[in-house]
């Protein structure tokens, strides 16, 4: 008997701590209901949502930019106490600016920053970061709202086949980058944590600033995008505080790989940081090289 009470006890703790857990998470489905596509949990209890601008035929350099290799709009949400805070990027063509940016500032969402990340691509293409503190279901709605005046695609895209092989050596690529890529829409793609804390003023909940954790969009990105006979088209973006920059730029030309912006993305954050996007076409394997002889040159986490 004292063994059957004890196993009840046992799988009634069980089931409350799995109803405490459960409870404790954020319930985001509010969320997508507003903004009109799901996302996924990221590390950091980030919640984050993709658009890739597959209605766009983008060329640069004559080759066709993949929307995983530099047309992926995204938004991430994240809780911090009551309120709810929002980052960005949009990818917009140049006529979508600005209805995008009025319905944007009428409904509280700020941009923090309108640029280029490629050079010579036509059509052209401009991202515009955005920032937003408050109530995420009002946020995601605004989201919406200003996409809606895009031909930005909601529904999800067609189910990927098997990652297998893309065209270019991915476990070269791995361990050259010294990182573990992964195949998405035909692209490889490295995502990289800095190894410092970034906080952000302007994301204050109560009398504390904010943590952004990478998948807020403080990760290095690299992308490969096969262009035939193990040569890869590569963008992304290095995110570096103010020391790293020209070594940064100095290991990167050195290798044949081209600087083609250098910006902010954030407005109040801590280190002041900066995001340098690149671009090359030419052998996968020396790309890499190139790419980790920039990696060298900032604090980011090594596996």
């Amino acid at each position: 008997m004292l063994a059957a009470v004890l196993t009840c006890a046992s799988i009634f703790c069980a089931r409350t701590d799995a109803v405490s857990i459960f409870q404790g998470a954020t319930d985001w489905k509010p969320v997508e209901m507003a903004l009109g596509k799901a996302g996924s949990i990221q590390p950091g209890d980030v919640y984050k949502v993709s658009f890739p601008r597959s209605d766009l035929k983008v060329t640069a350099a004559g080759v066709e930019l993949k929307p995983a290799l530099a047309l992926g709009s995204w938004v991430a949400f994240k809780r911090d106490g009551e309120m709810t805070v929002v980052l960005g990027d949009l990818v917009l063509t140049e006529d979508e600016v600005s209805p995008v940016l009025r319905k944007l500032v009428a409904g509280g969402v700020e941009p923090t920053a309108l640029h280029n990340h490629v050079l010579n691509e036509s059509p052209r293409v401009m991202y515009m970061h955005i920032h937003a503190i408050g109530d995420g279901v009002k946020i995601a709605k605004t989201i919406h709202d200003a996409l809606a005046l895009t031909k930005t695609p909601f529904a999800a895209p067609a189910a990927a086949g098997p990652g297998g092989d893309i065209g270019i050596d991915t476990k070269q690529l791995d361990q050259i980058i010294g990182q573990n890529g992964k195949v998405n829409g035909g692209v490889f793609q490295f995502s990289i944590a800095r190894v410092d804390e970034i906080t952000d003023s302007g994301m204050m909940s109560g009398d504390h600033k904010m943590v952004i954790p990478p998948a807020m969009g403080l990760a290095l990105a690299i992308n490969f995008q096969p262009t035939g006979a193990g040569k890869a088209a590569i963008t992304g973006d290095f995110v570096l505080i103010a020391s790293e920059v020209n070594p940064v730029i100095k290991a990167l030309r050195e290798n044949g790989i081209e600087i083609t912006a250098l910006h902010s993305h954030m407005l109040t954050e801590n280190p002041r940081l900066f995001f340098m996007h690149f671009w090359a076409n030419d052998d996968a394997l020396k790309l890499a090289r190139g790419l980790r002889a920039g990696l060298d040159k900032v604090n980011v986490r090594r596996q």
